[in-house]
């Protein structure tokens, strides 16, 4: 059985709290139940036109700290992050850093697709927006902040930041649900990511890929 969405966020926010750590939830009009959750987990809430370039960098307007992390609603961060996030950004010539993956499922092909992301996030640094990217605020300015796209805006962002420095990766994974590759297969929402990452670096136009995306049940969190 899949999680609500409102059990999804509610857990993400738990799993954001801890001393010194202001957690902002942007709801871009997913619903009372979800608002009402993340509120219920002690989040503060706001709310900002739809798009999640656009809720990205409206919380990150609105934070006051000086290091940002941009999880995504159905991700939970390992215990103990702050001190990852901290050991990352410390280490010289890193401009950002982001988290090892796990999938919310026991399925063997989910360890598989682990190990490629893995691989993918440490040698290549290309982690994706699913693995709570965080970087300090003055960095994010200089990137320009996530580019208002309706699709690919991570892959984007994260392009933009190794070209500034390295993209260091923490010790424990974050844990995402496993709601999308139930959804639509296992490999066949790895392929199409895939194809989709392809596509957008051969110059398809990021509002037919959105379109593309839509049709195969792009879900919060994917």
């Amino acid at each position: 059985m899949l999680e609500t969405r409102p059990g999804l966020v509610e857990r993400a926010v738990a799993s954001a709290a801890a001393p010194g750590v202001e957690v902002l939830v942007v709801d871009g009009g997913s619903g009372r139940a979800a608002v009402e959750a993340a509120a219920r987990a002690g989040a503060r809430v706001l709310e900002s036109p739809p798009g999640r370039a656009r809720q990205m960098n409206a919380g990150a307007a609105a934070a006051g700290g000086d290091v940002l992390l941009f999880l995504h609603a159905d991700t939970r961060l390992p215990p103990g992050y702050p001190d990852q996030v901290r050991r990352v950004l410390a280490a010289p010539g890193v401009a950002a850093g982001a988290f090892p993956l796990r999938i919310d499922g026991g399925r063997r092909g989910y360890r598989l697709i682990e190990r490629l992301v893995d691989w993918r996030s440490r040698r290549l640094e290309t982690p994706y927006g699913d693995q709570a990217l965080f970087l300090r605020r003055e960095v994010f300015a200089a990137a320009g902040g996530f580019p208002d796209l309706p699709i690919m805006e991570d892959y984007e962002m994260v392009r933009r930041l190794r070209r500034m420095g390295r993209i260091g990766l923490a010790d424990d994974p974050v844990v995402t649900s496993a709601r999308r590759w139930e959804r639509l297969g296992l490999w066949r929402t790895t392929l199409w990511n895939r194809a989709l990452v392809l596509a957008y670096r051969a110059g398809v136009a990021p509002e037919r890929l959105a379109r593309l995306y839509g049709t195969a049940g792009r879900t919060d969190g994917a």
